[in-house]
């Protein structure tokens, strides 16, 4: 077994250290191929690497100033996935590794988020994690490119950590302060650090008075009230009353271009919080205003700002049922980006909704091509692959979203109805436990679990799970249904015949009919049963059990 020791202190090279040195022991015996499939987790961790570049969005060619997305925390889960992938496939060949990493307590959390994923998905490697190592001075932040790296690549650990040591140090109320704060308080957002955001935001309405800078800043305190991570502390109201003053000040600069990309910014926003107030068709006049501004006065400058705009409306668009609109949007936005995922994925559950699966197929396998990997395309496409009858393959596109993301409730719910529907019941409570140990009011796992507990022959414990499916969700189908079925079994038939007549009102099928059709006639009741089989003959003709069932009258 091969063995290597990294440094992982962050005052060597801040986040992703312990990755750049992982990645440039492996990289240079790496498959060609491989390495161009893993560019972009490659380029991010380690940069001085020079790793070809294959894979690139508009972001990569612009000005810093015009590159406005900043990745959701999720994206360093995304780069860490893409790296296991890649050290993964390397080691099938090139043997298996042991990886001591050393001062794991001074490490930014990239790298230990990376060695978690690491650790769990890669079998040929072993991981030795020591806290302490030999000893570097903290880290040592200055303005400059590399926190730009920061801000784009969504390390916001670091991020916030680079501002509270530089902020103090600066002249307050000048640009590059002003430059500092708003990149620290977006971190420390996204990190859930709401309120020494807001704290900032304060701080900078007492020492500037800048108003670019305040309308930025009054909309950034907007969408700490709407986003905040406890719901207990959103407050729409006043979000409402903050990008209010963020629209007047942007209104109010007197540069036509200035104004209208920090206008358009601002009205934007402010759909944000109609939405949160259930107010869809202003917001979407809000967004269809920002954009035709954006279109009239700054075109072709800040495509990425015009093509949020764009799928923005298109989202909005969608909601209010103008489909034919919402796709010709998300068209457009996807025109003037080709190499950025996210919007593939939503464009391709709008084409799921509408029923055009091998569009939205395309779309899905675009957004899982374009970027690392993150599990929402897989799951999407494995119910694009159950529904058409590839259980296999709906399977293992649900493996994959679970590998990428084991906290991925939803693939939890389908991959356990599959594994019972397939007699895999064993499998199937794991995945079932698994989920509501996260979520134990799920409706659909409880119905799942009463399945399984049916399956293997514990009718008391299966009638509790589906009790408590249809406590949390009196509307499920499947939990009545299956609730009729083990009351049939116990020979309770009128009960049967009730909970199958329930999930019939929420959904009519040949398989419920002759369920029913079974219970009535154990009932005694063989004009109705005979009726429920001629129904159940007219969805689905070619049923032998159906017609057997008839032919014995």
């Amino acid at each position: 077994m091969h063995k290597i020791t990294l440094d992982a202190h962050r005052g060597l090279q801040g986040p992703y250290t312990m990755a750049a040195g992982l990645a440039a022991a492996l990289v240079p015996g790496a498959a060609p191929e491989l390495v161009a499939a893993h560019d972009i987790e490659l380029r991010a961790v380690a940069p001085a690497l020079n790793v070809p570049v294959r894979r690139s969005t508009l972001a990569d060619r612009l000005p810093q100033q015009e590159r406005i997305l900043i990745p959701a925390l999720l994206r360093t889960l995304r780069l860490a996935n893409g790296l296991a992938d890649f050290v993964r496939d390397h080691l099938d060949t090139a043997g298996a590794l042991e990886l001591r990493v050393v001062n794991t307590a001074e490490a930014d959390p990239t790298d230990i988020e990376l060695l978690t994923v690491l650790e769990r998905r890669v079998p040929a490697l072993t991981v030795v994690r020591e806290e302490s190592g030999p000893p570097h001075p903290g880290p040592h932040y200055t303005p400059g490119p590399e926190l730009d790296r920061y801000r784009n690549e969504g390390f916001h650990h670091a991020m916030a950590e680079a501002g509270a040591a530089l902020l103090p140090t600066l002249p307050q109320g000048g640009a590059q302060w002003w430059t500092l704060l708003h990149r620290t308080t977006t971190a420390l957002a996204a990190l859930e650090r709401e309120d020494e955001a807001r704290d900032l935001l304060d701080l900078a309405r007492r020492v500037g008075d800048d108003p670019k800078n305040l309308a930025t800043a009054a909309y950034a305190t907007a969408m700490l009230l709407v986003r905040h991570h406890d719901p207990a502390k959103r407050d729409p109201g006043e979000a409402m009353e903050w990008i209010d003053r963020a629209v007047a000040l942007a209104g109010s600069l007197t540069d036509p271009r200035e104004r209208a990309f920090h206008l358009g910014f601002d009205l934007n926003g402010k759909a944000l919080v109609e939405v949160r107030l259930g107010r869809f068709e202003a917001a979407l006049a809000l967004v269809e205003e920002a954009v035709a501004l954006g279109e009239r006065e700054l075109a072709p400058a800040h495509p990425i700002h015009r093509l949020v705009l764009h799928a923005n409306r298109a989202q909005l668009m969608a909601q209010a049922g103008r489909t034919d609109e919402a796709l010709i949007g998300y068209g457009t936005a996807i025109a003037m980006d080709p190499g950025y995922p996210d919007y593939y994925l939503d464009r391709g559950n709008l084409l799921h909704k509408l029923g055009r699966t091998a569009e939205a197929l395309a779309d899905y396998e675009s957004a899982m091509r374009l970027g690392p990997p993150f599990p929402e395309p897989y799951y999407n496409r494995a119910e694009i692959r159950f529904a058409a009858g590839d259980l296999d393959g709906a399977r293992a596109d649900l493996d994959r979203a679970v590998e990428l993301d084991p906290g991925f409730g939803a693939a939890y719910v389908n991959r356990s109805g599959i594994l019972a529907g397939l007699g895999e019941y064993e499998a199937a409570r794991a995945d079932a436990e698994r989920g509501l140990a996260a979520d134990p009011r799920n409706a659909h796992l409880l119905a799942v679990l009463g399945q399984v507990e049916a399956a293997q022959g514990r009718p008391a414990e299966a009638l509790a799970a589906y009790d408590a499916a249809l406590e949390a969700d009196p509307e499920l189908a499947a939990a009545w249904a299956g609730r009729g079925e083990v009351a049939f079994e116990r020979g309770d038939h009128h009960r049967a015949i009730a909970d199958l007549t329930r999930a019939l009102k929420l959904g009519e099928t040949a398989e419920l009919l002759f369920n029913r059709a079974v219970a009535r006639r154990a009932a005694g009741q063989a004009g109705q049963a005979r009726q429920d089989l001629l129904r159940a003959m007219e969805l689905a003709p070619d049923d032998e059990d159906i017609a057997r069932a008839l032919a014995e009258g």
